[in-house]
């Protein structure tokens, strides 16, 4: 799933695609929030990626992988 994170005062939003569901980003998105405390969410290649919950703008939750290019084999 694309997870999108909007950083106040970056010129880039944050994006990864993760294997968490989006209940599971939810509520740590809002826990950062909430608390100020660091957003930890690691990417499906197994980087992980921290934003300060104080800083984050918006999160925004897409459904699926984007498309491929090149070759390979169809799902």
């Amino acid at each position: 799933m694309e997870v999108k994170i909007g950083v106040q005062q970056a010129a880039r939003e944050v994006v990864l695609e993760s294997t968490l569901t989006p209940e599971d980003v939810v509520a740590l998105v809002s826990t950062a929030v909430t608390n100020g405390t660091a957003l930890i969410l690691g990417d499906d290649k197994g980087r992980t990626v921290l934003v300060p919950g104080d800083k984050i703008a918006y999160v925004e939750i897409g459904a699926g992988e984007r498309g491929r290019i090149g070759f390979g084999t169809p799902s």
